[in-house]
């Protein structure tokens, strides 16, 4: 019998990943694909589902072929992708009617505002565990359900949709429900992508019918939710398909959960941070779903088949990789390995503050109406200290959830496992361990999303047995320190606060 293995693709913000791992949980195979950012206007961000769909198909037969594996090969595959980003299609003919609208996307965001004028938020944070923010899917489907266009869509007049929904003609999901139906035929999401939606009561395990009523979203055109990791599987690929295979779609996890399981946070108190185009920290609450009052949100970190859901308290940052990104956008670096040598040519940022508030700010602040901010500049600032304090920036936002979160859960967290491709950069780790005044911990197979979604699937067909043996799995490349004496981190941090607040509120149209 030739050698078998778990595939996972990592549908993320900026493209596609394909990645095959053995039972060491060794990387075997690997390849990646980007795809279109669409801004129609400030504050928009869209992606095309049927190019993600393509691109995630090329992935796989190219990640299989560079190694020379055969599909039949593959045990299982598991899913991971960006969460809360919005997809409806036509169940007959499985085309989207607009584009995806993407987390980041703020277009509803006067809508969220409404929300405040009643009861609704509050039964919002109770049941869904999630603080109201246009970056969850209710407000997407919702928007689109009204405004798709007509032209773009090319299959019915947007005041017909609505109809067409109740009907049970359209369906809607997050992407990971997308591919699965692209793979499988099958409507369903797992408890983690639901809990994303701003839809779903996590205490209950079930659609909220008064959310439901409320952002106008019929339960015909959401998917089953099933355990993240699934014996009953989410179908089978079809061997008539792209891959020549009959493979089972056997594991599902929103990215970030996904990292916490591939970086084997198993257990309650276990934590991750995730170094993304968003950074995203994870502490496992265990089987209590923990409510936060310091603007965290409760979320589900993932269920294993017949076993309850394991909670996790979150903290999302909107913009880490995203404002490495931005430096190279405007110029202030030709490549992101540029910013680890410029940052290193000045011992310190001379009082610059760059809060990269792009596209709003998460965790713990929630203000949609944020912007980039610089504040502190002088004529004797230059290129260096702004892409100094962009990567400081990255460690500050990490700092603000992590107070948080030691304070909701009572517990002073200890070293911090971090994956992601940021954490490649050496001099980024070190700053973010002196910013939080803890050790942080950087494994030897940094893409822990990946990883996660495999375990996922593996463990629900068989190929691993026990979340033991997955620890036995996971190995350390590097530990960090703080070298930074405390009264200095903290006098800078205090100040990074001065500067949040002055980009606190600043979209806001009088």
């Amino acid at each position: 019998m030739p050698d078998t293995y778990i595939g996972a693709i990592d549908q993320g913000t900026a493209g596609t990943r394909f990645m095959v791992f053995d039972r060491e949980g060794r990387v075997v195979a690997n390849a990646y694909e980007r795809h279109e950012q669409i801004y129609p206007e400030p504050g928009w961000v869209e992606h095309d589902p049927v190019e993600i769909w393509e691109a995630a198909q090329r992935a796989v037969t190219t990640a299989l072929s560079r190694a020379t594996l055969d599909p039949t090969q593959l045990a299982a595959l598991g899913i991971a992708n960006q969460r809360e980003t919005t997809v409806v299609w036509d169940e007959d003919t499985g085309k989207p009617v607009h584009n995806a609208l993407v987390w980041q996307d703020r277009r509803t965001t006067d809508r969220v505002d409404d929300l405040e004028a009643d009861a609704t938020v509050e039964r919002i944070r109770e049941t869904t565990g999630l603080e109201p923010d246009a970056y969850f899917s209710a407000t997407k489907t919702e928007w689109i359900l009204d405004h798709a266009d007509p032209i773009e869509t090319n299959r019915a007049r947007s005041e017909d949709l609505r109809d067409r929904a109740e009907a049970g003609e359209l369906l809607t999901g997050t992407i990971d429900s997308w591919l699965i139906y692209n793979l499988t035929g099958e409507h369903v999401t797992d408890v983690t992508n639901a809990s994303r939606t701003m839809l779903y009561d996590v205490h209950a395990g079930e659609w909220d019918d008064a959310l439901l009523e409320e952002f106008g979203v019929p339960e015909s055109m959401l998917p089953e939710v099933r355990p993240s990791s699934d014996e009953a599987t989410y179908g089978s690929t079809d061997p008539d398909g792209f891959l020549g295979a009959e493979v089972p779609v056997a594991g599902a996890l929103g990215d970030q959960q996904a990292a916490l399981f591939g970086q084997t946070c198993f257990d309650e108190g276990d934590a991750k941070n995730t170094y993304g185009t968003g950074s995203f920290l994870l502490m496992n609450t265990g089987e209590e779903a923990v409510s936060s009052e310091h603007g965290l949100l409760t979320t589900i970190g993932f269920q294993r088949s017949g076993e309850p859901v394991q909670y996790a308290l979150e903290g999302s940052i909107f913009a880490t990789g995203a404002a490495i990104e931005w430096l190279e956008d405007v110029d202030l670096v030709d490549d992101p390995r540029e910013t680890a040598r410029l940052a290193r040519s000045v011992d310190s940022t001379d009082g610059v503050y760059v809060v990269p508030a792009f596209t709003g700010l998460g965790a713990p602040h929630w203000d949609g109406r944020a912007r980039g901010t610089i504040v502190g500049m002088t004529l004797g600032t230059g290129r260096a200290h702004i892409v100094r304090a962009t990567l400081e920036s990255i460690a500050y936002q990490t700092r603000d959830v992590v107070a948080a979160m030691e304070a909701d859960a009572d517990v002073e967290m200890g070293r911090l496992r971090v994956d992601g491709g940021a954490v490649k950069n050496d001099f980024l780790c070190q700053l973010q361990t002196d910013v939080l005044q803890t050790g942080i911990v950087r494994p030897r197979v940094d893409e822990t999303t990946a990883l996660g979604a495999a375990y996922a699937a593996g463990l629900a067909v068989g190929y691993w047995d026990s979340l033991e043996e997955l620890r036995s799995n996971w190995q350390v490349d590097r530990e960090f320190d703080p070298e930074m004496d405390p009264e200095t981190a903290n006098a800078r941090y205090d100040r990074w606060s001065d500067a949040v607040e002055r980009s606190l509120d600043w979209a806001r149209t009088e």
